[in-house]
């Protein structure tokens, strides 16, 4: 049973574990004297965030748009891939085929060309969150449009239905958890691919002010852009969560919950 009582407890043994973490983190460098060029305390972190709220908002906001427009265009061109492979033999030798020596190829190499082909705006940013997030967006996809009920994709033939009807009606349906399960990955590499383009040609974003920071070898600025950067995978993560829970409640991972 997952009742109010239990998931309140889970939730205060959580954060008395990050607590602790957080206070061993800080007394442990207060009491080796490391130099805060190496390791900064907590509390300055904590510090360098409240001094510049507003900046790091702004920078936090450019990277979520970046992220959030190669996630989609992920989703979007990931399912018709998808749907492309299930239908056809021959598009499925191709499709994979270029998805296999795309995925295989280093995105850190790809980006330069990216800000090449598109300048220096959001828009090599987004084509490296596509890259990385197409990948597992389709191979889930595949596999939940292939293991739908092969009884009732049978019925849909029988009544003729069409093609489309089974794809739209049954098969997209019935793969929406495998689904779901590829955009979960799919988030955090897209945030990530976001951060890459920040690296390499990037004005803003998170990954811009870790690269200036890291240059000025201020590294608290950089452990505060990580931080902001673990909270906004976190915050993309549940997100994505709680709408699998609203689109498939009735799902077996859904109702053992």
């Amino acid at each position: 049973m997952n009742d109010p009582d239990t998931k309140l407890h889970n939730s205060a043994v959580t954060a008395m574990v990050f607590v602790a973490l957080l206070l061993a983190w800080e007394v442990g460098v207060r009491i080796s004297g490391v130099a805060p060029i190496l390791l900064p305390a907590p509390s300055a972190v904590a510090r360098e965030l409240a001094n510049a709220p507003g900046f790091f908002l702004r920078e936090s906001a450019y990277t979520v748009v970046s992220t959030l427009a190669g996630f989609a265009l992920a989703l979007l061109i990931g399912v018709v891939l998808a749907i492309a492979i299930v239908g056809s033999r021959w598009l499925e030798r191709l499709i994979w085929t270029v998805l296999v020596v795309l995925n295989s190829l280093p995105k850190v190499a790809l980006a330069p060309l990216f800000v090449i082909w598109m300048g220096l705006g959001v828009a090599p940013k987004v084509a490296v969150a596509v890259l990385l997030a197409l990948f597992s967006i389709v191979v889930d996809t595949v596999l939940g449009l292939r293991t739908v009920d092969p009884d009732v994709t049978a019925l849909v033939r029988i009544s003729r239905a069409g093609w489309l009807r089974e794809m739209l009606l049954i098969r997209l349906p019935g793969a929406l958890p495998a689904l779901f399960a590829g955009m979960k990955v799919a988030i955090s590499f897209a945030l990530v691919g976001a951060i890459v383009g920040e690296f390499v040609g990037g004005s803003s974003g998170l990954g811009t002010v870790i690269l200036i920071a890291q240059g000025q070898f201020d590294t608290t600025r950089v452990f505060a852009a990580l931080v902001l950067l673990g909270i906004i995978g976190a915050a993309l993560f549940h997100l994505l969560e709680i709408a699998e829970r609203l689109l498939i409640p009735w799902h077996l991972s859904q109702r053992s919950r």
